[in-house]
């Protein structure tokens, strides 16, 4: 006998494949009746883009107590079947489970992660802007030794060689 799972409506997932996000219509609603034995009928409307299920981790440990509970012979294909699952589902929720329990079986998000914040970020910003002023003052002494040349040459004032240690250059 198939273990049977909690009837509570937390514990089954937010979306299922061929479910639509617009609730099922009740057949004769349309139609001016709606009795108390109308069936519902599936949305036909067929999305642009497939939507991803997302299993709450409430969920997900329910179908685990579930599996471990089954005894029978082909009950584990038969529940994975009823909800709609495979096996891979069960193989992945049991080692999130193995590695943290409920908050490891709770949605991550995809893609890349964002890397962390390197610590020394903020002083290499500093002293690369403190490199860009020191540069700056450099080109502009720089210039300022270029015109003092200049000037000394029109006015004819020799400049000073800086005295040297007995070496020739």
């Amino acid at each position: 006998m198939p273990a049977a799972l909690p009837s509570n409506a937390a514990s089954a997932p937010e979306t299922r494949a061929g479910e639509r996000s617009e609730p099922d219509r009740v057949a004769g609603a349309d139609a001016g009746g709606g009795g108390n034995g109308a069936t519902r009928v599936p949305n036909p409307e067929v999305s642009a883009t497939a939507q991803r299920r997302r299993f709450t981790a409430q969920y997900k440990l329910d179908i685990l107590a579930a599996v471990e509970a089954v005894r029978g012979r082909g009950e584990i294909g038969a529940l994975l079947r009823r909800e709609g699952l495979f096996s891979s589902h069960l193989t992945r929720w049991k080692a999130q489970r193995r590695a943290g329990g409920l908050s490891a079986l709770g949605p991550r998000r995809r893609g890349p992660k964002a890397a962390p914040p390197n610590p020394l970020a903020k002083r290499v910003a500093e002293l690369e802007r403190e490199n860009r002023r020191l540069e700056r003052r450099l080109a502009q002494s720089e210039a300022i030794l270029v015109i003092q040349k200049k000037v000394s040459e029109l006015l004819g004032i020799p400049l000073d060689r800086p005295e040297t240690d007995g070496r020739t250059s």
